[in-house]
């Protein structure tokens, strides 16, 4: 009564079926394809870290800052300008000066996007060297400090 290899009528079927195991996998995949768009909505706040630095070796009368205050207030070299006005004058400062190198500036409560704008708007203007300047102490400023400094 052992099992024989012919395919007799009474004898086991040696194929798998996987005609469950294919169901299954479909019955998952819809599961997770219905809930993977639920889960990029969900947000956590940040604290990203401070670093430290030694300074840049060019002097401060040859660098370009365009900075961003908490008002969403621009300026160039502490020079206020409007968003609006942002285009035409990099544009103007990229053509007088080519190759420039150009550092960001922006208060830690400003929006990403503000920021990605304006780098944005200075690698159109032809300004290909854009970076970031933060805190070399890697401290932050405390909230008297911040209302003081205002």
């Amino acid at each position: 009564m052992g099992m024989s290899g012919g395919g007799g009528r009474g004898s086991a079927m040696a194929d798998i079926n996987v005609t469950p195991l294919v169901d299954v996998m479909l019955v998952l995949l819809i599961i997770f394809m219905v809930t993977a768009p639920m889960l990029n909505n969900a947000g956590i706040e940040i604290d990203l870290p401070q670093e430290k630095a030694p300074p840049l070796e060019e002097s401060r009368d040859d660098q370009l800052i365009l900075e961003i205050d908490r008002d969403l207030s621009y300026y160039i070299n502490e020079s206020p300008f409007t968003r609006d006005e942002m285009p035409a004058k990099l544009a103007a400062i990229a053509k007088a000066n080519p190759g420039q190198p150009v550092f960001l500036k922006a208060d830690g409560s400003v929006p990403y996007r503000e920021i990605a704008h304006l780098m944005a708007a200075a690698k159109t203007a032809g300004m290909p060297r854009v970076g970031l300047v933060f805190d070399p102490t890697g401290k932050r400023p405390t909230d008297d400090e911040e209302e003081a400094g205002k």
